[in-house]
């Protein structure tokens, strides 16, 4: 059984994910959020250590996806 933990968004960017996820095979903000940090951590694995560079490429999609102000 597989052991969980809870995030805390606030919640305008809950909405904003809500509305970002309509029409696609997300099911939830949870669902975005797990594949979201998977492909990071699965990143960072492939890779080694993100580099400073590497995350800001990161952060800036996740910027103009909405997911950070």
């Amino acid at each position: 059984m597989t052991d969980y933990t809870t995030v805390s968004i606030p919640k305008d960017l809950a909405d904003r994910v809500e509305d970002t996820i309509e029409g696609t095979s997300f099911q939830s903000t949870s669902d975005l959020v797990r594949f979201l940090l998977r492909s990071i951590v699965i990143q960072h694995q492939k890779e080694g250590e993100l580099t400073e560079a590497e995350f800001e490429e990161i952060t800036e999609q996740l910027r103009g996806l909405g997911y950070l102000e």
